[in-house]
């Protein structure tokens, strides 16, 4: 429908054009002068140019964190493995030091490598707060550890026996005379063989200071397989090597997006490079010190802080406690040690040979007889050379008995924070700098390789090479044909 053509309808629609022209006006003043109130905040330069650097390479610096938590866990781990290998020096030998785990051209564990050092200073502490060997072996029961024992005597005279005869005419005499025996001579030589037992059991209690040196004990055993101690260090603080190693990815990430924000506002080519070398060392740093500090619970506001390996005394004194008792210090191992130590085994032997040599009388007596010095001095030789293979029946008693697992283990918990710090820390002090450098020269390695990705040098690289390599194949390829 049109609207009428009329003079006062044009009035009224340009009186309304001419309100709205002053209207918009209006606004237009009243908007400049808020402008004019209030101007417009720019962002500093840096800030701008950060943005802008960030926007034009965005998966470049994204790749910073990234690429320093991978840093970060990567150092971490391969300080974990050079604390406990190689086993055996591997490089080349130019010039190395004794106990010095690294050469001129080569690394050693750092463990393995000084595996007397620390098992010196592990048995130092048994031996001092952990455990007494004169009340441990007192333990014992003579009379138990005679009746174990003394049917074995008659089965190492047998062995003598035939050594000395070796046509075994002696042993078979003996035994048709002992059997041909009254019953009340038989039993007196029984009683006399149990008393041998006995009192030798009770000579080796009052004397065991001289007879057993638990220091050599373990350290031989330590030393014959370098990797028995590595073995009893992991067993007690696997929970912080896997922190050490883990903790350097998350340690690494916070430390690379600060390393990202110094790469955004620094534009220097070592800016990278050196990002990467404080991770790594901080990295290292920080994971130690968080494994075995404060010693001591510290309040830190609402919390109670204490280092990671501390907060696991109980668990800890059970791992070691087993380990020592049912691998290192058992029966067999301790009168190995006895038998066969060079600062033992002459004291041992002369005990021995004092209370055989009275057996061996009160056995002749009985008969009438003298035995001939030289004759009781080779059989008390072959006696003690041939004792290890009796002794067999005795381990299971003497391992029960000493209870060295429960002793090991009450006393390590009751242990004080400081002390109890000293069972796993001396490893990683023994080098801690070597690993924290380490961890620097390999942080500046990956830092160097970032930025070369920063810039796209290391794409090029990449691409140069792998053309490189396409062309020898292709050339070889094409010879060949």
């Amino acid at each position: 429908m049109l609207m009428p053509s009329t003079p006062s309808f044009h009035k009224t629609n340009i009186a309304y054009a001419t309100n709205n022209r002053r209207s918009v006006l209006l606004t237009s003043i009243q908007s400049d002068d808020q402008t004019d109130r209030f101007p417009r905040r720019r962002l500093p330069k840096c800030i701008t140019a950060a943005i802008n650097k960030f926007k034009s390479r965005p998966s470049a610096y994204l790749l910073i964190p990234v690429i320093a938590a991978f840093v970060g866990w990567f150092t971490n781990y391969l300080a974990v493995q050079m604390i406990f290998y190689p086993i055996e020096f591997r490089g080349i030998p130019i010039w190395r030091r004794d106990e010095i785990p690294l050469g001129l051209l080569g690394w050693q564990g750092i463990v393995p490598c000084k595996t007397r050092v620390m098992s010196e200073t592990m048995v130092n502490m048994v031996t001092t707060q952990l455990l007494n060997i004169e009340e441990v072996f007192r333990r014992l029961d003579p009379n138990e550890v005679a009746n174990i024992l003394c049917p074995e005597v008659p089965k190492l005279m047998e062995s003598i026996g035939n050594d000395m005869s070796p046509v075994g005419w002696l042993p078979r005499l003996s035994k048709s005379v002992f059997f041909s025996l009254p019953l009340q001579s038989i039993t007196a030589m029984s009683n006399m063989n149990h008393k041998f037992m006995h009192d030798l059991t009770v000579a080796m209690q009052d004397n065991i200071g001289a007879l057993l040196n638990v220091k050599n004990c373990v350290v031989e055993q330590m030393m014959q397989d370098r990797a028995l101690l590595g073995i009893l260090f992991r067993k007690c603080g696997q929970k912080e090597l896997d922190f050490l190693t883990n903790s350097g990815l998350w340690f690494g990430f916070m430390l690379g997006l600060i390393q990202m924000i110094v790469a955004l506002f620094w534009d220097n080519p070592w800016a990278s490079p050196i990002g990467g070398t404080i991770v790594g060392l901080a990295t290292n740093w920080l994971a130690l010190k968080w494994i075995f500090e404060p010693v001591n619970p510290t309040k830190f506001g609402p919390f109670i802080l204490q280092g990671q390996f501390l907060r696991r005394q109980k668990e800890v004194a059970a791992e070691f406690s087993a380990f020592f008792a049912n691998i290192v210090l058992t029966s067999e191992k301790l009168w190995k040690s006895i038998l066969n130590d060079p600062t033992t085994k002459p004291a041992f032997d002369l005990l021995f040979k004092k209370h055989l040599y009275r057996f061996a009388n009160g056995l002749a007596g009985g008969f009438g007889l003298r035995l001939p010095l030289e004759l009781l001095n080779n059989v008390a030789s072959q006696a003690v050379e041939k004792l290890p293979n009796h002794l067999h029946v005795l381990h299971p008693y003497v391992d029960k008995t000493l209870k060295l697992q429960t002793s090991l283990r009450y006393q390590m918990e009751r242990m004080t924070s400081a002390k109890f710090e000293r069972v796993l820390h001396p490893i990683f002090e023994e080098d801690e700098l070597t690993l924290i450098l380490a961890g620097g020269i390999l942080g500046l390695i990956a830092g160097l390789i970032q930025g070369g990705i920063e810039t796209g040098g290391f794409q090029k690289w990449i691409s140069n090479t792998y053309l490189k390599v396409k062309a020898i194949f292709t050339q070889t390829n094409n010879t060949s044909a």
